[in-house]
């Protein structure tokens, strides 16, 4: 489980981010800060794995904070969530180590993709003592795959590909067929199982056999929060 603490002067605001991260598997919520010293009490008091920051507060704000946290060799790490948008601000942010940036306003699905992508890299930190290079590259970099950007399996197109995408997300944590996408899509059946195995291919959705009414197998598919962020080299 990662544990995680909310840093927002904004209750509004930290309970949305709160009800936002409940809706994510892997992840607890440690406690919600409003400021720069309550923020440094729950650091010390309580095991946090990830820190979901904000960088306007009162007194001293979130880019104080950040660097107070690296200086305190706190071993966590950082998710910035701000309105902030100043090229400067961002780049003080990523000098101090944060892993990634959300610009208030944000969907919910551009949180999860965040939540998903560090959920990735911390299960791959637990289990490695070492890395290679070439799994440098591709695991936490995206390198290999930066390089493979283009090269979709032969008779998938990028237009399709982003059409059934689209509607696999809308169905979120719910199970779908090809016959829902259809229907969704206006896309043939026959068309959108090439596509669905290559995204089962690539681990971003899971499939599993179910028996309909009469007996007859039914293919149902689910996303894979966990690997979304891996579509996104062929889109």
């Amino acid at each position: 489980m990662i544990n995680v603490l909310i840093v927002e002067d904004d209750p509004m605001v930290g309970e949305l981010n709160k009800r936002y991260l409940t809706q994510i598997e892997g992840f607890e919520l440690k406690g919600i800060a409003t400021s720069f010293q309550k923020a440094l009490d729950i650091l010390k008091s309580e095991i946090i794995h990830l820190v979901l920051l904000d960088i306007y507060m009162p007194g001293q704000n979130g880019l104080a904070l950040l660097s107070e946290i690296r200086q305190q060799n706190h071993s966590v790490d950082v998710i910035v969530i701000s309105a902030a948008n100043e090229v400067d601000v961002v780049q003080q942010t990523m000098r101090n180590g944060a892993v990634d940036y959300l610009i208030k306003p944000f969907e919910f699905e551009r949180f999860q993709s965040a939540l998903a992508e560090y959920k990735r890299k911390h299960a791959l930190y637990q289990t490695m003592n070492s890395i290679s290079q070439n799994d440098l590259d591709a695991k936490l970099f995206h390198k290999k795959a930066e390089a493979e950007k283009v090269l979709l399996p032969k008779g998938l197109t990028k237009s399709t590909l982003k059409l059934i995408w689209t509607s696999i997300q809308s169905f979120g944590q719910q199970a779908f067929t090809t016959e829902d996408l259809a229907n969704h899509t206006e896309i043939s059946q026959v068309s959108i199982r090439k596509y669905l195995k290559f995204l089962e291919d690539i681990e971003v959705v899971d499939v599993e056999m179910a028996y309909g009414t009469i007996g007859r197998p039914v293919f149902q598919y689910k996303l894979n929060t966990s690997n979304m962020n891996l579509i996104q080299q062929y889109l």
